[in-house]
């Protein structure tokens, strides 16, 4: 049996996840996920969409919004090709479409991602902040929500191991929460929660990979969010679901290795769909990114015995 990896390699694994390699100038490739089984984490793909993108702008430009559609679940296992186009380039913007592909059994590449990047010169400009960062405890006050995990298969002995090992896999980012997630209880709750969150040890100086990992960590929680009112959760089997559209505005500079406040609420579902917002603050209570996505959310209906 391999050792634990420490929170350092965890991270250094994580950035180079996210660090595409250049094919040709429009066209990249991500490496997937070591390890990984099963189906693509979203956020992953935003974020080496994101990189690849980045890759081909100015370096004083930097994303201040993206819009992503999930069309196809990817797998894990299979690189995903990323192909880019330069639809503008202005003194202050540019823009940038990115279709993420993988090839499936007969070889041939099929889009699992559409993705539109804006980026912007940094300026200066007009400036107010109308939302207030929720008053919660701080990270140093609670739980990490690995020990939470912990807790909660200890008094589930009879947890499949499958679930038990998907719940107790390391992870680069580091979450506490405030609330009581989908996967913690079984009660209906207000659809809304909070969570702080960092990469678990330090990052690079390097803004455009900060910006890329708080876009991979803002897929966390989000549609869980949807099914807090109906006491449900894809952890007990109780749902199924999937992303299908995801949007960022990034509002200010951040590091991703510093806590950040991840509020989320769910306004809407119906139609088999959740729709979910989210706000990302700093310690210092401004507003670094608003987020939104919708996905499916339905019930799981038992299947029939023969």
């Amino acid at each position: 049996m391999s050792e634990p990896k420490s929170p350092q390699e965890l991270v250094d694994g994580l950035v180079r996840l996210l660090t595409v390699t250049k094919n040709s100038d429009d066209n990249y490739t991500g490496n997937p996920q070591q390890g990984g089984v099963g189906r693509v984490f979203g956020g992953q793909v935003i974020a080496q969409a994101l990189m690849a993108a980045q890759d081909t702008v100015p370096e004083e430009k930097g994303a201040h919004s993206l819009h992503a559609y999930f069309l196809r679940g990817g797998k894990e296992g299979p690189p995903i090709d990323y192909q880019i186009a330069r639809d503008f380039d202005g003194r202050s913007f540019s823009n940038r479409r990115v279709v993420a592909s993988q090839a499936e059994e007969d070889g041939q590449l099929r889009p699992i991602l559409n993705l539109t990047a804006s980026f912007q010169k940094a300026e200066d400009g007009l400036e107010h902040g109308d939302y207030v960062m929720p008053d919660v405890a701080p990270p140093e006050d609670l739980k990490s929500d690995m020990e939470m995990r912990r807790e909660m298969i200890a008094k589930q002995p009879n947890m499949p191991e499958a679930a038990k090992k998907m719940m107790l896999r390391p992870r680069p980012i580091e979450m506490r929460t405030i609330d009581r997630l989908h996967w913690m209880n079984s009660e209906k709750k207000e659809p809304r929660a909070h969570s702080w969150l960092r990469a678990a040890a330090p990052l690079p100086e390097d803004p455009a990979l900060h910006r890329a990992i708080i876009a991979y960590a803002s897929d966390f929680t989000l549609l869980g969010t949807s099914a807090l009112p109906h006491g449900l959760s894809w952890m007990r089997g109780e749902l199924n679901g999937a992303s299908l559209d995801h949007t960022i505005w990034f509002h200010r500079p951040a590091r991703a290795d510093e806590w950040l406040l991840y509020a989320t609420d769910s306004p809407w579902s119906g139609s088999g769909r959740g729709f979910n917002r989210g706000c990302i603050f700093n310690r210092d209570g401004e507003l670094i990114a608003s987020v939104a996505q919708e996905g499916v959310i339905r019930r799981r209906t038992p299947k029939a015995l023969d």
